[in-house]
């Protein structure tokens, strides 16, 4: 079982965050008694080692909140793009799919180079020996007990144990080489456990996991467990407790998720549907095989002195309902923010176009309250029964298209293409659920499936197709979120690819004009919508590399913000710079080009 599959609705320690700004530094969570307890007991124990937690900067503080336990708060002010803890995690690895074409010590991705596999276990690559070298300490204990796992399989074809339990052995092996009694085990001890809140539907997945860990680390005895810290059966589901509730998705500078990683530091910061900062790994160090993966916390807004720090653990451009039972199941809190307790008239996540285009919006209607209007005109929305059909054949559409997405790219593509018409027809506005999913789903496999050679009409849909993208993200994230700069980044480099027929040279326009303000983008959904409505979206020729240098411009900015001002963007903003660089010479050569004809067309007419 993957870490991904062990949490497939909880989409760990995502990105997203709402739009509405945050106006209280009071905790966003209520802990049921159980948990209440457990945290009780954790911060017993961080009281009791007063030397964790060294690697916190002096302007942070631990705290203690009555609703959620431990937290980090700030005593300076911190501005927006601020990089606010910047640590390497006490443990990571690789997903399966991912451990042939990235490097198991730094995580960077097969370039021009091939990878260096090990040559006893087979399973984890590297860069060069360098990397090689500083995994080393951990990869000797990993690498025999892969051997172990594969020489106890029935058949040659079986697959590596899971980045869950592999990330759990290296926990197992550290704790033991930096000693039970260290600083480093006792930060491990130190994160919350929600053993004793842990419900029935939860035991056969522990228990799977529990049998999978002692098989991976060769143990078969109480004694071969205590070595570890583990004196019970008890202690060893407390710690696949602490890895599933405080574990954080490690991912590339473009959010892709990569694996699992833990830092207890980064675990103690709590959970905000509409969170202050963000949790990034933007590759931007300066020595990236010595530090690489690093990780980064960002503030997304600015931040004063007395509040706390919140990040979120969930993907929160779901629903309120999805995201209070996917707390509910995986940390055991029913979260409180100003987004949860907001009493929105309509959530961008539910809504719909108003049935008359007054330019208003409705909620979605639900089989409970089928009766809905828009908010604007009060215009009565009709087939309600329709559309609740619509939204819940797309939910269950976008989970099978997300399940195809790897394994048949071609069947979910088909999935997704059928789909999005339908929510479109049901009045659905870019932003609500299922429609947004879908829609950055389809544009994601349209990228990854590029034919050869590539056509005019492939290329433009996609296009189109991101930036409807834009358009739903807009109404829920906050300017300069990570998410929503990589979504203008796409953006911004599908423009900037060669058009294989350019439609300015069957006779459209295509003149840059100054500021290229016929196409220039703006966080207005509706300006954003009516682009892609436009028949003439997207331009073509001058015009279009115009746009995409004035998306990337955008992008640019950002990046600055969500993958931290210091970074100028990390590996994306590097990027996002020299294609800024290259459509500059470009552009310049067009307009040389039109200068020069402007010019000559006197010297033609005279001549004649």
């Amino acid at each position: 079982m993957s870490f991904t599959d062990l949490r497939a609705a909880r989409k760990t320690k995502s990105y997203v965050q709402s739009s509405i700004p945050e106006t209280t530094s009071n905790s966003s969570a209520s802990n049921t008694s159980d948990a209440q307890k457990e945290n009780a007991e954790s911060t017993t124990k961080v009281a009791s080692f007063p030397e964790l937690y060294k690697a916190l900067p002096s302007a942070l503080e631990i705290r203690v909140s009555e609703t959620s336990g431990r937290g980090i708060w700030t005593k300076a002010s911190i501005r927006a793009g601020t990089t606010i803890l910047s640590l390497k995690p006490h443990a990571a690895v690789l997903s399966l799919r991912h451990l042939d074409s990235h490097c198991s010590a730094c995580f960077a991705s097969a370039t021009t180079s091939e990878l260096r596999r090990c040559t006893k276990c087979r399973v984890v690559r590297y860069c060069d020996g360098t990397c090689q070298n500083n995994d080393w300490g951990m990869h000797k204990q990993e690498c025999e007990a892969l051997q172990r796992w594969f020489q106890a399989a029935p058949s040659s074809d079986v697959a590596p144990p899971s980045d869950a339990i592999r990330c759990m052995g290296r926990i197992l092996w550290k704790k033991k080489k930096s000693g039970l009694d260290g600083v480093w085990s006792k930060e491990i001890d130190s994160m919350q456990s929600h053993r004793k809140s842990l419900q029935p539907s939860s035991f056969e997945t522990n228990t799977h996991l529990a049998q999978a860990l002692v098989q991976y680390m060769g143990l078969s005895s109480p004694a071969d467990l205590a070595q570890f810290g583990l004196s019970s059966a008890a202690d060893l589901v407390d710690l696949i407790s602490r890895f599933t509730t405080n574990t954080f998705a490690i991912t590339d500078p473009s959010l892709t998720s990569l694996g699992a990683s833990v830092s207890p530091i980064v675990a103690l910061i709590n959970h905000s549907c509409d969170p202050n900062a963000v949790v990034v790994f933007p590759r931007a160090s300066a020595d990236p095989k010595a530090l690489e993966p690093l990780m980064q916390v960002v503030a997304l807004r600015d931040i004063h002195p007395g509040e706390e720090i919140l990040t979120s653990y969930i993907d929160t451009i779901l629903p309120k309902s999805s995201r209070v039972k996917t707390l509910q199941d995986t940390y055991y809190f029913t979260c409180t923010c100003s987004l949860c307790s907001a009493k929105l008239e309509v959530d961008p996540r539910e809504a719909l176009h108003c049935p008359k285009n007054c330019g208003g919006s409705c909620p979605l209607p639900i089989e409970d309250h089928s009766l809905v209007q828009c908010t604007k005109c009060r215009a009565p929305v009709q087939s309600t029964d329709a559309i609740v059909d619509a939204v819940r054949v797309g939910c269950e559409g976008l989970e099978k298209a997300t399940s195809l997405e790897f394994k048949d790219p071609a069947k979910a593509i088909q999935l997704t293409t059928n789909l999005i018409p339908i929510l479109i027809r049901a009045g659905l506005a870019p932003s609500s659920h299922p429609l947004l999913g879908l829609t950055r789903l389809h544009e994601s496999l349209l990228i990854s499936s590029f034919p050869s050679p590539l056509t005019q009409d492939y290329l433009d849909d996609t296009i189109r197709t991101a930036t409807k993208v834009i358009t739903g993200l807009s109404a829920l994230l906050r300017e300069g979120h990570p998410v929503l700069a990589i979504a203008y980044t796409e953006l911004g480099k599908l423009l900037a690819v060669d058009e294989p027929s350019p439609k300015h040279l069957a006779g459209n326009s295509g003149v840059i004009s100054g500021t290229g303000s016929e196409h220039s983008l703006s966080t207005s959904t509706s300006q954003l919508a009516s682009m892609v409505a436009s028949s003439s979206y997207p331009p073509s020729g001058p015009a279009r590399l115009k746009l995409a240098y004035n998306t990337l411009l955008r992008a640019r900015e950002m990046l600055k913000v969500g993958f931290g001002k210091d970074n100028e963007g990390g590996a994306v903003g590097k990027e996002v710079r020299e294609m800024l660089a290259s459509l500059e010479k470009e552009i310049s050569v067009w307009k040389t080009g039109v200068r020069n004809a402007l010019e000559d067309m006197p010297k033609v007419q005279s001549s004649g």
